[in-house]
């Protein structure tokens, strides 16, 4: 889930509400959250060993949030050898759905 706003030319903007929603986020067990740098300042409101759990990005641009948002983590599924099938955009979904087991 994310909350926040972008401008037109890829600035992230600061939220309100950080502490209410990094408490929340924890509550619900979110490890990972990524915050606007200028959001930076209201991390002290929010309670030392909540922030202890978290770990938390501040960026300045859309391209660093995509950068942590589609970061993957490696599983031993992604490690394996094996080369990951792909789909042209004209593969019809019998073709694909022949192929999963």
């Amino acid at each position: 889930a994310m909350t926040g706003e972008i401008t037109l030319r890829g600035k992230v903007l600061p939220i309100g509400g950080v502490k209410e929603k990094l408490l929340a986020a924890h509550r619900f067990g979110l490890k990972t959250l990524i915050l606007s740098k200028e959001n930076e300042k209201d991390l002290a409101d929010v309670p030392e060993e909540v922030r202890g759990e978290l770990t938390i990005h501040t960026v300045e641009t859309i391209d660093e949030v995509l950068m942590f948002a589609l970061e993957t983590e490696k599983s031993e599924e992604s490690a394996s050898d094996e080369t990951p099938q792909i789909w042209s955009p004209n593969t019809t979904s019998s073709e694909i759905s022949a192929t999963i087991e």
